[in-house]
């Protein structure tokens, strides 16, 4: 059986423009996706929080503020640091050319402007999904290898 992908969505800061995050929301889950809205006002902690809280394949943000340019990079930060292997994607009309690039430099995995096709998002999403899957699948047998039946650790 297939993974269900499971996306957080959410705004960072004060930006209240959710709209977007919510037709998103509506749009992932009628793609099969399970989504875990947050809503507004989160932190980069809060959404390491609820990635580990969930086992969240990506995060996607709704960027309509330009708060994002000071958190996300703090955000992937954290997610390093909590040894997270989630994915986080940015979507909205503010995001320019050069703040995706700086963006993209940071460790987000997609960016998708006020052009992205409904099917574009879809299909990257579950992509990252199925990597994350497949990375997580690569640790889990390696880790499982020099083990005998009991678990334990064979010398």
């Amino acid at each position: 059986m297939a993974h269900r992908p499971k996306v957080i969505v959410g705004l960072l800061g004060i930006d209240q423009h959710e709209v977007g995050a919510i037709a998103i929301s509506s749009l992932l889950r009628d793609a099969g996706m399970e989504v875990i809205y947050v809503g507004r006002y989160n932190t980069p902690a809060s959404f390491t929080r609820v990635a580990l809280h969930e086992d969240a394949d990506v995060i996607g943000i709704s960027c309509h503020s330009w708060e994002y340019l000071e958190y996300v990079p703090e955000l992937m930060a954290m997610l390093h640091d909590a040894a997270l292997e989630v994915d986080v994607v940015l979507g909205g009309s503010v995001i320019t050319p050069a703040d995706a690039d700086q963006m993209r430099k940071s460790g987000v995995a997609a960016i998708f402007g006020a052009d992205a096709k409904p099917d574009q998002i879809g299909d990257n999403i579950r992509a990252l999904a199925a990597a994350r899957q497949q990375r997580l699948h690569e640790v889990s047998q390696a880790g499982s290898k020099g083990r005998d039946r009991s678990g334990t650790t064979e010398p």
